[in-house]
């Protein structure tokens, strides 16, 4: 049981846990190693970022595996000048989880939250279930309502 699973039991939404082992491949991200593991479409895994607004800010982004955050388009839908990835030990103060297993479910500190548009494609999504070797599946509209998230059009690149 992580705090992840734990909000979404205590708010009443379905989701499932999907355990995994991934073994290094130099040829395949660690996210798309993670689909495979799974047997879920890579395009609906998406991984759970925490960046630094220039004010110092802390928000959350949730990208596809397949992409990479376009820091750009998190500044400006943030209301931001610019953003940076977070040094691992500030994600992982903020967040609870360690980097690898973040979720966006459950975290210390609540976090404006940003989603790429390319989840609404999907009625399910998987994300993290906040440890290494746990995923969950979610409605993609579940996954929107508990983070308080803002879909964000081409926030993945």
């Amino acid at each position: 049981m992580t705090p992840a699973i734990e909000v979404l039991k205590k708010l009443g939404i379905g989701h499932r846990v999907h355990r995994y082992e991934v073994a290094g491949d130099e040829d395949v991200s660690y996210g798309e190693a993670v689909a495979a593991a799974i047997g879920a479409d890579p395009t609906t895994v998406f991984k759970t970022l925490i960046a630094q607004l220039h004010t110092g800010e802390l928000v959350v982004a949730i990208v596809p595996v397949t992409s990479t955050l376009d820091l750009r388009a998190l500044a400006a839908a943030a209301g931001a000048k610019s953003a940076a990835m977070a040094p691992p030990a500030s994600a992982e103060r903020s967040s609870g989880y360690v980097t690898g297993g973040i979720s966006p479910f459950g975290q210390r500190k609540k976090l404006r939250t940003f989603v790429d548009g390319s989840a609404e494609r999907f009625d399910t999504v998987f994300v993290s279930a906040g440890r290494r070797g746990l995923q969950m599946s979610l409605a993609t509209l579940d996954l929107l309502r508990a983070c308080g998230a803002s879909i964000v059009p081409d926030l993945a690149r």
